[in-house]
């Protein structure tokens, strides 16, 4: 589906009314999504259609996903907590898991950014040069 330019433009401004300190509120967004459902303006649809992907970008956003080949301690787990919120900002959703495959090392992904640090990306990277 097509969406108009105007219907991008509010969709944004929408999204940024629901943001407070920089963060996505859960309760603005739903309110302002009845608003605009009850309301039904020029291209509701179109509009709530990019307002959601700009949510979901968000979130993906501030979520993060770190892999280890064995459990990580305590102490290493807030060691990653902190830089990755001096790094991404506070707010972020972590989530820690194990991952044998990965051989050795780490590897964090928030959002479109990955960091692998792994021991299998570095044999996947020899294999290719050589």
């Amino acid at each position: 589906m097509k969406i108009s330019k105007q219907a991008r433009r509010d969709a944004k401004e929408l999204f940024r009314s629901c943001c407070v300190d920089g963060l996505l509120d859960e309760n603005r967004a739903r309110q302002a999504v009845q608003q605009v459902v009850q309301r039904k303006p020029r291209g509701y649809v179109a509009i709530l259609s990019h307002f959601q992907r700009l949510v979901k970008l968000e979130v993906a956003r501030r979520t993060a996903k770190v892999e280890s080949a064995v459990a990580l301690l305590e102490s290493s787990q807030a060691s990653v907590r902190a830089n990755l919120n001096r790094l991404y900002g506070a707010g972020l959703s972590l989530t820690f898991a194990q991952n044998p495959a990965l051989i050795g090392g780490m590897r964090v992904q928030v959002g479109s950014d990955v960091y692998d640090g792994s021991i299998w990306a570095r044999l996947a990277a020899l294999k290719e040069s050589v």
